[in-house]
């Protein structure tokens, strides 16, 4: 299996008082044009996802509607509580065990989870041994043999959104 962490794209200000909490932040103009390129440069990958499971907050949904619709994947677009910020990678991983049949799986989220996740698929023995950071809108694909513990999986490739929108052209 291989699983593709995305971290949402470019969003509003924590301290901007127009959002009433962090889970309402919406991606900026900026991070939408931006998102919409990488969006672009991924679909170039011409990979098939079996499923596109994003967090509930708002900056990562719009992020993993861009690239479902990017990818015309969006009948695979799921929302998984387990990728809010405050989840741990064993939570997250429990979450995922049913979709252990799926060949390429992508998870929608935030920073530090994210890398910590891959830390963890790559089985660090404490998620703060190996954190593998993404920058907002950046993706990195980890292949596992499985998501129960046992071999330690590897990393295929991390991808900056620059190199995303580069890909895309």
């Amino acid at each position: 299996m291989n699983v593709y962490l995305l971290r949402h794209g470019i969003a509003a200000d924590k301290d901007d008082p127009a959002f009433a909490s962090d889970g309402e932040r919406p991606l900026t103009k900026k991070g939408i044009k931006r998102m919409r390129k990488a969006a672009r440069g991924i679909s170039r990958l011409a990979i098939t996802f079996d499923a596109v499971l994003t967090s509930p907050l708002v900056r990562a949904r719009q992020t993993a509607e861009i690239v479902a619709t990017a990818l015309g994947a969006e009948s695979c677009l799921d929302e998984l509580p387990e990728l809010a910020p405050g989840s741990s990678p064993n939570q997250l991983l429990s979450a995922l065990s049913s979709l252990k049949e799926h060949e390429h799986l992508m998870l929608v989220g935030h920073e530090p989870l994210l890398g910590e996740f891959a830390g963890f698929l790559l089985r660090a023995k404490n998620v703060s041994d190996l954190a593998i950071p993404l920058k907002k809108g950046g993706i990195c694909c980890v292949e596992v043999d499985s998501l129960a513990p046992g071999k330690p999986g590897q990393l295929h490739w991390l991808l900056t959104p620059k190199q995303l929108r580069l890909i895309a052209r």
